[in-house]
Protein backbone atom coordinates (compact mmCIF):
# COMPACT_ATOMS: atom_id res chain seq x y z
CA UNK A 1 0.00 0.00 0.00
CA UNK A 2 1.10 3.35 -1.17
CA UNK A 3 2.08 5.54 2.04
CA UNK A 4 1.57 9.20 1.41
CA UNK A 5 4.10 9.97 4.28
CA UNK A 6 6.60 8.72 2.58
CA UNK A 7 6.55 10.55 -0.50
CA UNK A 8 9.25 13.07 -0.88
CA UNK A 9 7.06 16.04 -2.24
CA UNK A 10 9.62 18.76 -2.04
CA UNK A 11 11.41 16.38 -4.67
CA UNK A 12 8.51 15.36 -6.92
CA UNK A 13 7.61 19.55 -7.06
CA UNK A 14 11.22 20.18 -8.28
CA UNK A 15 10.99 17.49 -10.75
CA UNK A 16 7.74 18.30 -12.28
CA UNK A 17 9.53 21.82 -12.32
CA UNK A 18 12.55 20.60 -14.26
CA UNK A 19 10.84 18.99 -16.92
CA UNK A 20 7.69 20.98 -16.89
CA UNK A 21 9.46 22.90 -20.21
CA UNK A 22 10.07 19.71 -22.15
CA UNK A 23 6.32 18.52 -21.46
CA UNK A 24 4.78 21.71 -22.52
CA UNK A 25 7.42 21.79 -25.52
CA UNK A 26 5.94 18.52 -26.63
CA UNK A 27 2.47 17.97 -25.77
CA UNK A 28 1.57 21.64 -27.21
CA UNK A 29 2.70 20.88 -30.70
CA UNK A 30 0.92 16.89 -30.87
CA UNK A 31 -2.29 19.00 -29.74
CA UNK A 32 -1.78 21.35 -32.63
CA UNK A 33 -1.65 18.19 -35.23
CA UNK A 34 -4.62 17.07 -33.54
CA UNK A 35 -6.29 19.92 -33.28
CA UNK A 36 -5.44 20.53 -37.36
CA UNK A 37 -6.94 16.97 -38.51
CA UNK A 38 -9.75 17.27 -36.27
CA UNK A 39 -10.37 20.93 -38.57
CA UNK A 40 -9.84 19.16 -41.61
CA UNK A 41 -12.57 16.22 -40.76
CA UNK A 42 -14.87 19.16 -39.97
CA UNK A 43 -14.66 20.55 -43.09
CA UNK A 44 -14.10 16.92 -45.28
CA UNK A 45 -17.78 16.01 -43.12
CA UNK A 46 -18.78 19.60 -43.65
CA UNK A 47 -18.04 18.77 -47.43
CA UNK A 48 -20.29 16.21 -47.99
CA UNK A 49 -23.55 18.04 -45.65
CA UNK A 50 -26.06 17.56 -48.34
CA UNK A 51 -25.32 14.12 -49.17
CA UNK A 52 -25.79 13.20 -45.59
CA UNK A 53 -28.54 15.49 -45.27
CA UNK A 54 -30.54 13.91 -47.93
CA UNK A 55 -29.39 10.47 -46.84
CA UNK A 56 -30.78 11.06 -43.37
CA UNK A 57 -34.14 12.18 -44.60
CA UNK A 58 -34.39 9.43 -46.78
CA UNK A 59 -32.86 6.34 -44.39
CA UNK A 60 -31.51 6.58 -41.25
CA UNK A 61 -29.64 4.05 -41.71
CA UNK A 62 -28.29 5.02 -44.87
CA UNK A 63 -27.51 7.88 -43.58
CA UNK A 64 -25.20 6.07 -41.03
CA UNK A 65 -24.00 4.59 -43.77
CA UNK A 66 -22.69 7.41 -45.46
CA UNK A 67 -21.68 9.15 -42.89
CA UNK A 68 -19.29 6.35 -41.77
CA UNK A 69 -18.27 6.48 -45.40
CA UNK A 70 -16.88 9.92 -45.10
CA UNK A 71 -14.94 9.22 -42.06
CA UNK A 72 -13.42 5.75 -43.38
CA UNK A 73 -12.35 7.50 -46.16
CA UNK A 74 -11.40 10.50 -44.50
CA UNK A 75 -9.10 7.86 -42.34
CA UNK A 76 -7.85 6.12 -45.72
CA UNK A 77 -7.11 9.19 -47.41
CA UNK A 78 -4.47 10.92 -44.26
CA UNK A 79 -2.97 7.25 -43.35
CA UNK A 80 -2.67 5.27 -45.99
CA UNK A 81 -3.13 8.12 -48.73
CA UNK A 82 -5.75 5.75 -50.46
CA UNK A 83 -6.01 5.22 -53.95
CA UNK A 84 -8.18 3.64 -56.16
CA UNK A 85 -6.80 2.63 -59.65
CA UNK A 86 -9.49 2.12 -62.50
CA UNK A 87 -12.43 2.59 -60.49
CA UNK A 88 -14.52 3.47 -63.85
CA UNK A 89 -14.49 -0.58 -64.15
CA UNK A 90 -16.59 -0.62 -61.62
CA UNK A 91 -20.50 -0.43 -62.78
CA UNK A 92 -22.47 2.59 -61.76
CA UNK A 93 -25.58 0.38 -61.95
CA UNK A 94 -26.72 -3.60 -62.17
CA UNK A 95 -25.21 -6.24 -60.25
CA UNK A 96 -21.43 -7.51 -60.02
CA UNK A 97 -19.52 -9.86 -58.01
CA UNK A 98 -16.04 -8.76 -56.86
CA UNK A 99 -13.32 -10.99 -55.88
CA UNK A 100 -10.48 -9.77 -53.45
CA UNK A 101 -7.32 -10.60 -52.09
CA UNK A 102 -7.44 -11.10 -48.67
CA UNK A 103 -5.00 -9.00 -46.18
CA UNK A 104 -4.53 -9.52 -42.67
CA UNK A 105 -7.90 -7.20 -41.97
CA UNK A 106 -9.08 -5.84 -45.23
CA UNK A 107 -8.91 -2.08 -44.18
CA UNK A 108 -8.28 -1.52 -47.98
CA UNK A 109 -12.14 -2.88 -48.71
CA UNK A 110 -13.15 -0.16 -45.92
CA UNK A 111 -11.68 2.04 -47.86
CA UNK A 112 -13.02 0.67 -51.19
CA UNK A 113 -16.59 0.38 -50.17
CA UNK A 114 -16.39 4.02 -48.52
CA UNK A 115 -15.20 5.60 -51.63
CA UNK A 116 -17.13 3.74 -53.93
CA UNK A 117 -20.58 5.19 -51.56
CA UNK A 118 -19.40 8.53 -51.51
CA UNK A 119 -18.62 8.86 -55.32
CA UNK A 120 -21.07 6.62 -57.19
CA UNK A 121 -23.47 5.87 -54.01
CA UNK A 122 -23.19 2.63 -54.53
CA UNK A 123 -23.48 0.21 -50.98
CA UNK A 124 -21.73 -2.92 -51.72
CA UNK A 125 -22.32 -5.57 -50.15
CA UNK A 126 -19.75 -8.67 -48.62
CA UNK A 127 -19.48 -11.68 -47.37
CA UNK A 128 -17.70 -11.87 -44.07
CA UNK A 129 -16.91 -14.65 -41.76
CA UNK A 130 -19.08 -16.52 -39.19
CA UNK A 131 -16.58 -15.45 -36.18
CA UNK A 132 -17.28 -11.71 -37.10
CA UNK A 133 -21.19 -11.91 -36.10
CA UNK A 134 -19.92 -13.76 -32.15
CA UNK A 135 -18.02 -10.53 -31.69
CA UNK A 136 -20.09 -8.64 -28.67
CA UNK A 137 -21.18 -5.08 -30.65
CA UNK A 138 -20.24 -6.04 -33.58
CA UNK A 139 -23.80 -7.26 -35.14
CA UNK A 140 -25.26 -4.17 -35.62
CA UNK A 141 -22.22 -3.04 -37.63
CA UNK A 142 -22.25 -5.94 -39.69
CA UNK A 143 -26.22 -5.67 -40.30
CA UNK A 144 -25.40 -2.12 -40.74
CA UNK A 145 -22.75 -1.90 -43.57
CA UNK A 146 -23.69 -5.04 -45.42
CA UNK A 147 -22.09 -7.86 -44.06
CA UNK A 148 -23.25 -11.43 -44.16
CA UNK A 149 -22.36 -15.16 -43.96
CA UNK A 150 -22.82 -15.86 -47.30
CA UNK A 151 -24.46 -18.97 -48.68
CA UNK A 152 -24.29 -19.74 -52.05
CA UNK A 153 -28.37 -19.34 -52.16
CA UNK A 154 -28.08 -15.71 -49.70
CA UNK A 155 -25.31 -14.69 -52.44
CA UNK A 156 -27.11 -15.27 -55.41
CA UNK A 157 -30.31 -13.50 -54.56
CA UNK A 158 -28.25 -10.44 -53.45
CA UNK A 159 -26.78 -9.83 -56.86
CA UNK A 160 -30.75 -10.83 -58.43
CA UNK A 161 -31.50 -7.92 -56.42
CA UNK A 162 -29.21 -5.90 -58.18
CA UNK A 163 -26.23 -5.21 -56.20
CA UNK A 164 -22.48 -5.18 -55.91
CA UNK A 165 -21.56 -8.43 -53.91
CA UNK A 166 -17.48 -8.55 -52.82
CA UNK A 167 -16.30 -11.94 -51.63
CA UNK A 168 -12.48 -13.08 -50.50
CA UNK A 169 -11.89 -16.57 -51.12
CA UNK A 170 -8.89 -17.22 -49.09
CA UNK A 171 -11.05 -15.72 -45.81
CA UNK A 172 -9.37 -15.88 -42.77
CA UNK A 173 -6.98 -18.57 -43.89
CA UNK A 174 -5.13 -16.59 -46.74
CA UNK A 175 -5.45 -13.00 -44.02
CA UNK A 176 -3.82 -14.94 -41.51
CA UNK A 177 -1.55 -17.61 -42.71
CA UNK A 178 -0.24 -16.06 -46.70
CA UNK A 179 3.00 -14.78 -46.41
CA UNK A 180 4.92 -11.51 -47.67
CA UNK A 181 5.01 -13.26 -51.17
CA UNK A 182 1.39 -12.59 -51.66
CA UNK A 183 0.93 -16.28 -52.15
CA UNK A 184 -2.97 -17.26 -52.73
CA UNK A 185 -4.49 -19.96 -50.41
CA UNK A 186 -7.96 -20.47 -51.60
CA UNK A 187 -7.79 -24.52 -51.29
CA UNK A 188 -10.72 -25.84 -52.84
CA UNK A 189 -13.19 -22.93 -52.57
CA UNK A 190 -15.60 -23.09 -55.47
CA UNK A 191 -18.64 -21.02 -54.02
CA UNK A 192 -18.26 -17.62 -55.23
CA UNK A 193 -17.63 -19.51 -58.77
CA UNK A 194 -20.94 -21.40 -57.97
CA UNK A 195 -22.62 -18.02 -57.35
CA UNK A 196 -21.64 -15.85 -60.52
CA UNK A 197 -22.74 -18.89 -62.61
CA UNK A 198 -25.97 -19.09 -60.78
CA UNK A 199 -26.62 -15.45 -61.14
CA UNK A 200 -25.34 -14.72 -64.59
CA UNK A 201 -23.15 -11.84 -63.23
CA UNK A 202 -19.60 -10.64 -64.58
CA UNK A 203 -16.66 -10.91 -62.10
CA UNK A 204 -13.81 -8.10 -61.16
CA UNK A 205 -10.73 -9.19 -59.67
CA UNK A 206 -9.27 -6.78 -57.29
CA UNK A 207 -6.18 -6.52 -55.52
CA UNK A 208 -4.74 -3.79 -52.97
CA UNK A 209 -0.83 -3.13 -53.11
CA UNK A 210 1.28 -3.33 -49.88
CA UNK A 211 -2.09 -4.38 -47.98
CA UNK A 212 -0.02 -7.19 -46.21
CA UNK A 213 2.26 -4.60 -44.48
CA UNK A 214 -0.02 -2.33 -43.69
CA UNK A 215 -1.16 -5.05 -40.59
CA UNK A 216 1.25 -8.05 -40.20
CA UNK A 217 1.42 -11.57 -38.58
CA UNK A 218 3.65 -13.00 -36.35
CA UNK A 219 5.68 -15.91 -37.85
CA UNK A 220 6.59 -17.57 -34.55
CA UNK A 221 4.54 -20.71 -33.58
CA UNK A 222 2.69 -20.33 -37.21
CA UNK A 223 2.92 -23.73 -38.28
CA UNK A 224 0.99 -24.72 -34.80
CA UNK A 225 -1.23 -21.75 -34.96
CA UNK A 226 -2.48 -23.18 -38.71
CA UNK A 227 -2.99 -26.32 -37.20
CA UNK A 228 -4.98 -25.22 -34.27
CA UNK A 229 -7.15 -22.69 -36.50
CA UNK A 230 -7.99 -25.53 -39.14
CA UNK A 231 -9.45 -27.57 -36.21
CA UNK A 232 -11.16 -24.94 -34.15
CA UNK A 233 -11.20 -22.34 -36.93
CA UNK A 234 -10.45 -19.45 -34.12
CA UNK A 235 -7.94 -16.87 -35.47
CA UNK A 236 -5.99 -16.75 -32.68
CA UNK A 237 -2.76 -15.65 -34.25
CA UNK A 238 -1.59 -12.38 -33.41
CA UNK A 239 -1.81 -9.02 -35.47
CA UNK A 240 0.77 -6.13 -35.32
CA UNK A 241 1.24 -3.26 -37.30
CA UNK A 242 -1.21 -0.64 -38.66
CA UNK A 243 1.48 0.79 -40.55
CA UNK A 244 1.03 3.75 -42.43
CA UNK A 245 1.75 1.87 -45.69
CA UNK A 246 0.64 3.46 -49.68
CA UNK A 247 -2.89 1.51 -49.65
CA UNK A 248 -3.74 1.45 -53.95
CA UNK A 249 -6.69 -0.82 -54.82
CA UNK A 250 -6.43 -2.07 -58.29
CA UNK A 251 -9.81 -2.66 -60.33
CA UNK A 252 -9.48 -5.80 -63.27
CA UNK A 253 -10.66 -5.82 -66.00
CA UNK A 254 -14.12 -7.36 -65.82
CA UNK A 255 -15.21 -10.97 -66.89
CA UNK A 256 -18.50 -11.05 -68.25
CA UNK A 257 -20.41 -13.97 -67.96
CA UNK A 258 -20.41 -14.86 -71.27
CA UNK A 259 -16.62 -15.99 -70.85
CA UNK A 260 -17.13 -18.77 -68.76
CA UNK A 261 -20.76 -19.63 -68.83
CA UNK A 262 -19.58 -22.87 -70.28
CA UNK A 263 -16.78 -23.50 -67.52
CA UNK A 264 -17.38 -25.98 -64.29
CA UNK A 265 -17.06 -23.95 -60.68
CA UNK A 266 -13.40 -25.10 -60.30
CA UNK A 267 -12.12 -23.77 -63.71
CA UNK A 268 -13.87 -20.39 -63.10
CA UNK A 269 -12.36 -20.57 -59.94
CA UNK A 270 -9.59 -21.76 -61.60
CA UNK A 271 -9.09 -18.24 -64.17
CA UNK A 272 -9.79 -15.82 -61.29
CA UNK A 273 -7.21 -17.24 -59.11
CA UNK A 274 -4.85 -16.71 -62.06
CA UNK A 275 -6.79 -13.06 -62.84
CA UNK A 276 -6.02 -12.32 -59.07
CA UNK A 277 -2.06 -13.40 -59.93
CA UNK A 278 -1.94 -11.38 -62.57
CA UNK A 279 -2.82 -8.28 -60.68
CA UNK A 280 -0.09 -9.63 -57.50
CA UNK A 281 2.28 -9.84 -60.09
CA UNK A 282 1.83 -6.35 -61.77
CA UNK A 283 1.12 -4.18 -59.09
CA UNK A 284 3.42 -5.71 -56.25
CA UNK A 285 6.97 -5.97 -55.58
CA UNK A 286 7.22 -8.94 -53.39
CA UNK A 287 8.27 -10.14 -50.70
CA UNK A 288 6.39 -7.60 -49.47
CA UNK A 289 9.00 -4.73 -47.25
CA UNK A 290 7.05 -2.51 -44.93
CA UNK A 291 9.87 0.15 -45.00
CA UNK A 292 9.58 -0.10 -48.91
CA UNK A 293 5.36 0.30 -48.53
CA UNK A 294 6.13 2.97 -45.82
CA UNK A 295 8.72 4.59 -48.49
CA UNK A 296 5.88 4.37 -50.99
CA UNK A 297 3.66 6.48 -48.83
CA UNK A 298 5.58 9.31 -49.75
CA UNK A 299 7.10 8.52 -53.01
CA UNK A 300 4.66 6.15 -54.95
CA UNK A 301 6.17 4.21 -57.32
CA UNK A 302 4.62 4.14 -60.93
CA UNK A 303 1.52 3.00 -61.84
CA UNK A 304 2.43 -0.03 -64.44
CA UNK A 305 -0.23 0.45 -67.45
CA UNK A 306 -0.78 -2.03 -70.53
CA UNK A 307 1.17 -1.37 -73.26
Amino acid sequence: MLKLHLIDWAYLHWLLWLLYPVIISFLLPALLVVFLYASALFLYIYQHRHRLRDAYSRDFWDGARDTLAVLWDFQGRIWHGYEIIDAEKLPTEGPALLIYYHGVVPIDMYYLLSRIKIKINRHIRCVGDKFLFKIPGFRLLMDVVGVFPGTVPSCVEVLKEGHILSIAPGGVREALFADPTYNIIWGKRVGFAKVALQAQVPIIPVFTQNCREALCTLEIGRKYLRQLYEKTRLPLVPIYGYFPVKLRTFIGDPIPYEEFKDMTPEDLSAKVQTAILDLINKHQRVPGSITRALWERICPSPIITET
